[in-house]
């Protein structure tokens, strides 16, 4: 993957294959005007939702949406500019304030439990209210502080539930949906020793199987903290399971389905997952890594790991089975990881995995029963600067330095760049290739690991009631346009509240639309007229 982008930048530099991109007046007057077209044929969509689908890109910032608009389109052999991403080409949109209730810049737990939830928490906890904050005294751990998601909503209304995510299924997001934990780091019973007060307290991994058995597609990575420490893991062979406590989970996820005659089956390898038979699965657990799943950017065609759209596909064909619906967690979850090691070829890629499966949701699904909301839970330090040209290489140098904009050292430097993070450099780039997985790039302050961004992020959504998505919101309502546009949770009961979609509003609407140039006391009296014959048929 990584030869054929270089490649790809080699034929455009020497060809110039940007170089013929003038957009005239003519083009900017009918952008505009078809874009006000789209926009006033738009309409709200009130149905109920049957299914509702979240796709979390975990660290997906504004300026990594852009940078990866433009890697995407500099592979197709264009500028890149005027690319669009699949998700962005939906039709609402809304900015999300994403921080903590105890801090400015979140944790990829918080917010994926605002999300889940409807409710803010503290920074690194799962499934818990504020009243308990991250750390190692559980004193705090009741039924009382304990918070319900969505997933549990979906489920006592009888739908089926799923979890997709390119991270172990134990970290912060996919956990966000079944967890309750002071602490986002106790993925297996190994990380909790000699925790003080936390007896009543399991570790994620239990707690995903032994207290969420009716979760029905779990898909993902993290074996090691499903297997005990004495056993070595069957695809990986070096690897070792890391739980203490003697306990094979995935033989009682099993045992469970066994017990109960469910239709199941378990799998740790892509072919495993393209050979599953949809008709005879209802549950399907497949753990296909010993931790996190491998970097799009690395992956090799002989990989045993499945792609994040091959794992949604056979997830949605699976859950979609259920005349009641379903909800859905997807993540693009290794976009952090590749930000938080100054990897930025490897986080766009992993973006544009996300945004091809954002184009197989759209295949499997409909937006007449079906909210889709694409999103971030929190940003990264990521920049794009200086003033390159049109189409220069958005993992390359900039290319034109005016005096004012050439640094003092006089060396040249790169387009997309940290603020902080483990490669803090100032190296002469000249002659160097940057457009490889591998390559980092340099940060200004040297830490351990790059730190998230706080700005707000980004929601994309589509289908029954998307159009609740616009303006700036605190990062917890999505989890209430969720279980409002589906009737789960506090929005059960009313959800049938008043909406724009009786016979007499939509005539009204039909006029107000029509009707501009008639007359204000005319326009009255039609409208007038129209609520009695409405309610004569009423």
């Amino acid at each position: 993957m990584a030869y054929t982008w270089v490649v790809l930048v080699t034929i455009c530099v020497f060809l110039g294959c940007t170089s013929a991109i003038k957009e005239r007046k003519e083009h900017w007057m009918k952008d505009g005007k078809d874009n006000i077209q789209d926009l006033m044929q738009m309409e709200p969509n009130y149905n109920m939702a049957d299914n509702v689908i979240l796709m979390v890109g975990d660290g997906m910032g504004l300026s990594t949406i852009t940078a990866g608009r433009i890697y995407q389109g500099q592979k197709k052999g264009k500028s890149g500019e005027e690319n669009k991403l699949t998700f962005e080409q939906f039709p609402y949109l809304a900015l999300s304030k994403t921080y903590n209730v105890d801090r400015q810049v979140p944790d990829s737990a918080g917010t994926a439990v605002a999300m889940a939830t409807g409710i803010k928490v503290n920074y690194g906890t799962l499934g818990l209210s504020i009243d308990v904050s991250q750390g190692n005294d559980c004193s705090k751990v009741t039924e009382e502080n304990k918070l319900k998601t969505v997933l549990d909503y979906a489920l006592e209304e009888g739908k089926s539930v799923g979890i997709v995510t390119t991270t172990r299924v134990t970290h912060a997001t996919p956990a966000a949906m079944y967890a309750h934990s002071p602490d986002r780091d106790w993925e297996g019973d190994s990380e909790m020793n000699g925790m003080a007060n936390c007896r009543h307290v399991k570790d994620i991994a239990y707690q995903l199987i032994l207290e969420n058995p009716n979760i029905n597609v779990i898909l993902g990575g993290g074996r090691r903290y499903f297997m005990n420490s004495s056993t070595f893991d069957p695809v990986i062979e070096t690897a070792q399971g890391r739980r203490n406590d003697g306990l094979d989970l995935i033989q009682a996820w099993k045992n469970d389905k066994l017990k109960r005659n469910l239709k199941h089956q378990y799998v740790d390898t892509r072919q495993q997952l393209k050979d599953i038979d949809v008709a005879s699965t209802d549950y399907l657990l497949g753990l296909f890594a010993p931790s996190h799943m491998t970097y799009e950017a690395d992956r090799l065609p002989s990989s045993v790991e499945p792609t994040l759209s091959e794992m949604t596909e056979k997830a949605i064909q699976i859950l979609k089975k259920n005349p009641k619906g379903y909800f859905l967690l997807i993540e693009g979850g290794r976009i952090d990881h590749s930000h938080h090691d100054n990897g930025a070829m490897r986080a766009l890629e992993e973006l544009l995995e996300l945004d091809n499966t954002v184009s197989k949701v759209n295949q499997l699904t409909s937006e007449d029963d079906t909210l889709t909301v694409v999103t971030a839970d929190h940003s990264h330090v990521f920049t794009i600067a200086g003033y390159p040209s049109r189409g220069n290489n958005i993992l390359g140098l900039v290319d034109i330095m005016a005096e004012l904009e050439t640094p003092e050292d006089k060396m040249p430097y790169l387009t997309l760049g940290y603020t902080n993070g483990p490669f803090a450099r100032r190296d002469n780039l000249t002659g160097v290739n940057t457009n490889t997985s591998t390559f980092k790039q340099g940060a200004y302050i040297k830490m351990p690991n790059e730190t998230h961004g706080g700005e707000d992020v980004i929601i994309y959504a589509k289908g029954p009631m998307a159009h609740l998505f616009q303006g700036t919101k605190e990062q917890s309502y999505i989890g209430h346009v969720m279980m409002y546009s589906a009737c789960l949770g506090v929005y059960k009961d009313s959800c049938d509240m008043p909406k724009r979609n009786s016979l007499s509003d939509a005539i009204t609407a039909r006029l107000t639309q029509t009707c501009g140039a008639i007359h204000l006391k005319s326009s009255m009296l039609l409208m007038l007229t129209v609520l009695i014959i409405s309610k004569h048929f009423a």
